[in-house]
């Protein structure tokens, strides 16, 4: 059973917000032309924090010459300051039918994975917007929209749960045309967060190699069930697609049980492969769990180096 719909308190609380007070996303490395925030990044600008000298070559900002070593050493040194720039977060929330998808038959029905993956976007974008970085949503299903265009200030986050809980399921996951539509959009580089299951029906090299083609920094949450890996159906079964409505008829057997192992092995392993090679960050998070403590895992001393 699909639910189009989740409740603004399911998403956040007092207690949640005051848990992600700790955590800080930092850039290695933010893009040009942002506005002053609390990022350091390798970039040297010119900004207030003096980070080292260097010489002086023709062309340099005579203003940034250092007169006292001038006079101390009789050699032309240049002050280098540490460009602090905002880091434009993108989030990326799967909002697709099986996203909300609850079983009602089942005794203890656990809650669809929207609420989790709606709950990291709201964490992230909190963190963030709590250190004065921009901020966009943009869920997608079978397409890509925009929920939040880049904005900052601490007071929107009650505004962006809502709106979060607001939104309704859509249709049938195609990762490869929301991150085309994203790129369409040409924002200026920062951290894509995609936060899904990454079931996609072209498979997850459509998926990876749509991946590739963005000129941002990634960071891939991969929203997971334990029954995943190891389905907990058994017998003869009809299986009906929520979001096109197909249906398939399959006997599980010891032999089918295998081959499906053997095949989310290797979605599991291609999504790995290409966050190491890609140098995106990648986190597992399982949608029954709490999502702070989660979180904090990617968090490496209270802080994510993106």
């Amino acid at each position: 059973m699909a639910s189009s719909a989740l409740l603004a308190s399911e998403l956040c609380d007092p207690r949640f917000l005051a848990a992600l007070e700790p955590l800080r996303l930092v850039a290695r490395r933010v893009a040009p032309r942002g506005v002053v925030a609390e990022q350091r990044s390798r970039d040297k600008g010119s900004s207030n924090e003096f980070k080292d000298y260097r010489p002086y070559v023709v062309g340099d900002d005579l203003r940034r010459i250092d007169w006292n070593v001038y006079r101390r050493l009789h050699r032309v040194f240049l002050r280098v300051f540490e460009e602090i720039e905002d880091l434009p977060l993108y989030l990326l929330p799967d909002v697709s039918a099986s996203a909300y998808l609850v079983d009602a038959d089942a005794q203890n029905a656990s809650p669809p994975r929207a609420r989790a993956g709606l709950r990291t976007a709201l964490a992230l974008a909190a963190i963030s917007l709590g250190q004065h970085d921009r901020v966009g949503v943009y869920p997608f299903a079978d397409d890509l929209r925009v929920l939040m265009r880049p904005t900052g200030g601490k007071g929107r986050i009650l505004g962006l749960a809502q709106r979060l809980a607001e939104l309704e399921s859509g249709g049938s996951t195609d990762l490869a045309r929301s991150l085309a539509t994203f790129a369409g959009l040409r924002l200026r580089e920062g951290l894509v967060c995609v936060i899904s299951d990454f079931f996609d029906p072209a498979g997850i090299d459509a998926v990876t190699s749509a991946l590739a083609r963005l000129r941002h920094r990634l960071l891939l949450v991969r929203l997971v069930r334990k029954s995943d890996a190891e389905p907990i159906v058994r017998g003869d079964v009809r299986f009906v697609d929520c979001e096109n409505g197909s249906t398939a008829d399959v006997s599980i057997t010891p032999h089918v049980l295998e081959r499906y192992r053997a095949a989310h092995a290797r979605f599991v392993e291609s999504l790995a492969s290409f966050a190491l090679a890609h140098g995106a960050g990648l986190l597992e998070l399982d949608v029954d769990a709490e999502v702070v403590p989660q979180l904090e895992r990617l968090f490496s001393g209270g802080t994510y180096h993106a």
